[in-house]
């Protein structure tokens, strides 16, 4: 056929002749993702610069480093978060396996940078515990700051414990004396003395420490991890530590369990946190409290003078310490103390 014929012969071609192939941009895109029915179980451990490592089956001895699969898209990965592996999981130098799934989780240390601050930054998931460490001299004990992790612990749902560092500088007894109608556990330690009592409360679970630089948290977990190699905060002459721990890990107990060490931190942001939080880790007080009036803050008169609370305290069913204990908790989230820090 002659060019000249080729010319005319479209005019009898219909659209059974005609295939049009679709643009990228609309062809059809499922929704069906990969099973990954052989991924295997593990737990973050560290985070770096866009890649995760992990404990296979929350073995300390078997660390893989990963990558978030594509279909996670920009899911929030963090320390203590358990996640499904596919991939090169061996472990090996250079290699890198994906990560495909996270589990719900079941616990979470949630804070923001201060109590203006709307972006909410997971610090650990799924830790049992918050080790509050707290200095009793060389810098002097902050309420305000544990009473600010206490509100973190309980909205978040770990158990908190208190541990009051450097007793051998301070007595501890004011301290133990301001939470003493709280059920909360406190540990005391010296630099001079090995920390048995936190090394047995620590065992076989997941806990987070928390606290502000030079209270002595990297040293006592040097010694609960003697192969750590975290270093030591040396004071400043104003009673500052150098901030020496620059992002959260996980570390194995020799005896079974882990550590996360946070950064020390030097504010500790709620504004992610109601005070119903707060009320709920206190059973007493739930009931009364879903009696009060729209909006009611619980701290009790002048700010909230219809507050129901107040009327469990007075029929002899919670005793004023609770109560009071309770109320300086909601008033360290509203800012309302003088111990903002």
């Amino acid at each position: 056929m002659t060019g000249r014929g080729r010319k005319s012969d479209w005019k009898r071609l219909d659209e059974s002749d005609v295939r049009v192939r679709p643009g990228k941009g609309t062809r059809p895109r499922s929704k069906l993702r990969p099973e990954h029915a052989d991924a295997r179980a593990a737990m973050v451990t560290g985070v770096d610069r866009g890649r995760w490592t992990c404990a296979l089956d929350s073995r300390a001895d078997h660390q893989v480093v990963a990558m978030r699969a594509r279909e996670l898209g920009r899911t929030p990965i963090v320390v203590g978060d358990l996640v499904d592996l596919v991939g090169d999981t061996s472990g090996r130098p250079d290699t890198l396996a994906r990560v495909v799934r996270v589990a719900d989780r079941s616990s979470v240390l949630r804070r923001t940078a201060d109590d203006n601050d709307p972006y909410e930054r997971v610090v650990v998931a799924n830790a049992q515990q918050l080790l509050i460490v707290c200095s009793l001299a060389d810098p002097p004990p902050r309420t305000g700051f544990i009473d600010r992790c206490l509100v973190a612990a309980y909205a978040g749902g770990l158990k908190p414990v208190l541990c009051l560092t450097k007793s051998d500088l301070a007595s501890p007894d004011q301290v133990i004396t301001a939470y003493a109608d709280l059920d909360l556990p406190m540990l005391v330690t010296r630099s001079d003395r090995e920390p048995d009592e936190v090394r047995e409360r620590l065992t076989n679970q997941v806990s987070a420490l928390v606290g502000h630089s030079g209270v002595g948290k990297s040293t006592l977990v040097n010694k609960l991890v003697p192969d750590a190699f975290r270093a030591v905060s040396a004071v400043s002459a104003v009673g500052k530590g150098r901030h020496t721990s620059t992002a959260a890990v996980a570390l194995p107990l020799p005896a079974g369990g882990w550590v996360v060490d946070t950064p020390g931190i030097r504010s500790f942001g709620l504004a992610h946190i109601e005070p119903d939080d707060i009320v709920a880790a206190f059973p007493e007080f739930l009931e009364p409290a879903e009696e009060c009036p729209p909006n009611c803050g619980h701290l009790g008169p002048p700010e909230d003078p219809d507050c129901m609370l107040d009327v469990v305290t007075a029929e002899g069913q919670a005793t004023p310490g609770r109560l009071e204990s309770l109320r300086r908790l909601l008033a360290s989230r509203a800012r309302l103390d003088e111990y903002a820090d």
